[in-house]
């Protein structure tokens, strides 16, 4: 933890790097298809996704990753380059891409862990809760210089990701049925991995690196990144890193929610700064807005936890575009987010007749014009 405290002081503030995951699918049916391995060889042959492609725990999920950029800017146009490559391989190689919270129906049971150290010790320690995350998300880092400031800024943004969760919702099918949800993607994946979801709130880095070394002297972890927190210090990048959004089906509104990650992580850092009154609140109310978010997204209520009182889930994006105005001043990022999230707009076309496949078809038509369509630098 020493050697981690360093990274941190040595940390560049608000650079930015954008992860994302994606399913492959088989043309013929859309479902999960194990093409990982064969995708990751071919990428070897283009220096960019040499770079940017990395597996994520089962063989039918593919990630890829901007690398550090400088700005917010830089880091989409790095994603951007890579979006466009990945989907040229794939076409090429017959195979599809996806971009929900959750597979609709391919079975769980199908699903196999690739081969990696990192996985195999994943699935040896979680076992059935490892097998059942068929679960596809949309990650930030945004540089954040000093240990102690890191771990201040990931205290203040602990109330605010119910609201993030709320507007990525995109994940309401899940084993062949509507689940009811907005973020099934979010209950089988966070509220089921061990030291997941919303973090207690740490206010010193001591405190932090405290607990850090209780779980690695209790051998309760064998490495940092089995905290699976949806908001965490990284300890090899310096950066706080957000992990509580559904992968987004179009391209824009992934570019969208990264914009408003790195926007919230910029203020939560520029409120520090400026020591702009905050209380941590306790976890036990924030997990009744999580709770809200997994299950309604956009269409219910969430609690404002200063004057304990609702309000329309909807409002939470100008709610969050207010608070951020200053560091998308500040950052020049520019958002717009759409006035219809993913859950929602696949609830409406099942309510409208759709079947699921057909749902989840026009989804996955949609990532293709949109994450396939951006241009490639050269």
């Amino acid at each position: 933890m020493r050697r981690v405290r360093e990274v941190f002081e040595a940390s560049t503030d608000f650079t930015v790097g954008i992860e994302e995951e994606f399913a492959i699918l088989d043309p013929g049916t859309l479902a999960l298809d194990h093409r990982f391995e064969e995708l990751r060889d071919l990428a070897q042959e283009d220096s960019v996704l040499a770079e940017a492609v990395a597996g994520e725990l089962i063989r039918s999920e593919i990630e890829i990753r901007s690398g550090r950029g400088e700005n917010f800017a830089d880091a989409v146009a790095r994603q951007r380059d890579a979006r466009s490559r990945l989907f040229a391989l794939a076409a090429r190689n017959d195979a599809l891409l996806g971009a929900t919270g959750t597979h609709p129906w391919s079975p769980w049971q199908e699903q196999q862990i690739i081969d990696t150290d990192h996985y195999r010790r994943v699935e040896d320690l979680l076992q059935y809760v490892a097998w059942r995350n068929n679960t596809f998300s949309v990650h930030v880092h945004v540089g954040v210089r000093g240990a102690e400031r890191a771990v201040r800024v990931c205290d203040r943004l602990r109330p605010v990701m119910p609201e993030l969760l709320a507007i990525s919702a995109n994940s309401p099918f899940l084993d062949g049925r509507a689940s009811g949800l907005h973020s099934a993607r979010t209950q089988i994946f966070t509220k089921s991995f061990p030291r997941c979801g919303i973090p207690d709130a740490f206010g010193t880095w001591q405190a932090y690196a405290s607990y850090i070394d209780f779980l690695v002297r209790t051998r309760s972890i064998e490495e940092f990144t089995q905290v699976w927190w949806s908001v965490r210090p990284h300890h090899s990048y310096g950066t706080v890193e957000m992990r509580i959004c559904d992968a987004q089906t179009s391209a824009d509104d992934s570019t969208a929610m990264a914009a408003l990650i790195t926007s919230c992580v910029a203020q939560a850092a520029m409120d520090e700064d400026e020591e702009v009154p905050f209380e941590d609140p306790p976890s036990r109310v924030i997990e009744e807005n999580l709770w809200r978010a997994i299950r309604h997204g956009l269409d219910g209520k969430l609690i404002d936890l200063e004057r304990a009182e609702e309000y329309p889930a909807a409002a939470a994006r100008d709610r969050l575009l207010a608070w951020t105005a200053p560091a998308r001043l500040a950052l020049g990022i520019e958002i717009a987010l759409p006035e219809e999230n993913g859950a929602q707009r696949q609830r409406r076309a099942l309510a409208e007749a759709a079947t699921i496949e057909d749902v989840y078809a026009a989804e996955v038509a949609l990532t293709q014009r949109t994450y396939a369509a951006e241009e490639v630098a050269t």
